[in-house]
């Protein structure tokens, strides 16, 4: 049985529908009781806030951390590196964490490959949980779905959750 939350990377080359298949999934997923965290990698330096906002402001001026929060979400913005199992550590009541991206790394993944942003796989096959494609390709013994199919995406997830949980 698995404590803490499972972790399940949406992999595949850029802009391939990751994101959308993400969003996607989610609404099936909350409907079903999971609560789900998604952790993005993003290769680039990004900006932690919009431009002119406070905290925004603050780390301008050379902040190490800023927060912010309301009654119901928060966000914590630190300067130092991170990496999925330490940012993962930060949602320890969920029950499923969807990484965004990590095509090379260990974690069971959904892949997809979309007819004209990609021909083949790219990940390990033995870190497949399905192939997720518009096009006429398989690898044995990974269950093939259909691009644009969140719900039978998000049903192989619950399945798969329910799997280490039992």
């Amino acid at each position: 049985m698995a404590e803490g939350p499972v972790l399940v990377a949406v992999s595949g080359v850029k802009n391939s529908g990751k994101t959308t298949l993400i969003e996607g999934m989610l609404p099936h997923l909350a409907a079903a009781g999971l609560k789900v965290a998604v952790i993005k990698h993003d290769g680039h330096a990004f900006l932690p806030d919009i431009p002119g906002t406070d905290t925004s402001r603050f780390l301008a001026a050379g902040a190490w951390g800023t927060a912010i929060f309301d009654g119901e979400k928060c966000k914590v913005v630190k300067r130092e590196a991170a990496d999925e199992t330490i940012l993962a550590a930060q949602f320890p009541g969920t029950d499923l964490i969807l990484l965004e991206g990590f095509k090379h790394s260990p974690w069971p993944k959904l892949e997809l490959v979309r007819a004209g942003n990609s021909s083949r796989p790219v990940c390990n096959p033995a870190t497949l949980l399905a192939l997720v494609t518009d096009l006429p390709i398989g690898l044995p013994g990974v269950p093939r779905l259909p691009l644009g199919d969140a719900a039978g995406a998000a049903g192989l997830l619950l399945d798969y959750v329910n799997l280490l949980r039992r």
